[in-house]
């Protein structure tokens, strides 16, 4: 096996040290890697201006709000079906305005408690992933602190051969490296999954609003 140059070596030192460049920035939460700004929990009254959310009752009890409210949250749900389905929604609703703002209510009430739940769950595993790479990233720092002691020396030097253990170690080293690297890259992607549902809330939250 070919040996692991220095500069790697210090590279991976300092890719440890930092745990990837997502969690080199000093956060106030030191489990949250992302670069975006951390929103731990969402309210409803973030995104809704409409008939207040409490007074309208539980929208699980609404049997066709609740059906269309876990539709159009859903992400197979493509933003553009929306409209359709609220507008199908209201046609089915007849002229009275309290009892069609009720309904439009529970669904955006159960859109909310829909997407936010997923968010919570992205949140979570977010911070359990940042765990993991600070873990992996520490033991990264420690298999190239041993490679480097043991580098210049003299036995390793004259040795046709790399010693058995020491080989081991920088094939562990080059793995976890690899992995290390791939799940940053990943994780950077998986960050930006929050501020998505965000949105989507938001615009549905926008087109419930407009039909009230």
């Amino acid at each position: 096996m070919t040996r692991i140059p220095a500069r790697l070596l210090a590279s991976a030192l300092g890719l440890a040290l930092t745990a990837g460049p997502v969690l080199a920035q000093p956060r106030q939460d030191p489990d949250w890697p992302c670069v975006q700004r951390k929103v731990a929990t969402l309210s409803p009254g973030q995104f809704w201006t409409g008939p207040d959310i409490a007074a309208a009752g539980d929208w699980g009890s609404d049997n066709d709000a609740a059906v269309l409210a876990q539709k159009i949250a859903s992400r197979r749900t493509e933003l553009s079906e929306v409209g359709p389905l609220l507008d199908a929604f209201v046609a089915k609703l007849g002229a009275d305005k309290d009892a069609k703002a009720k309904s439009l209510t529970h669904v955006y009430a159960g859109v909310f408690e829909v997407i936010n739940g997923e968010r919570d769950k992205v949140m979570g595993g977010i911070a359990r992933y940042a765990q993991g790479q600070r873990r992996m990233a520490e033991r990264i720092r420690d298999e190239a602190d041993k490679i480097s002691q043991t580098k210049d020396a003299p036995s390793a030097t004259d040795a046709t051969e790399l010693p058995k253990d020491q080989s081991e170690l920088e094939t562990k080293f080059a793995w976890d490296r690899r992995i290390f690297q791939e799940r940053s890259q990943s994780l950077t992607y998986v960050c930006e999954v929050p501020q998505l549902l965000e949105q989507r809330l938001g615009e549905i939250a926008r087109m419930i609003q407009a039909r009230l």
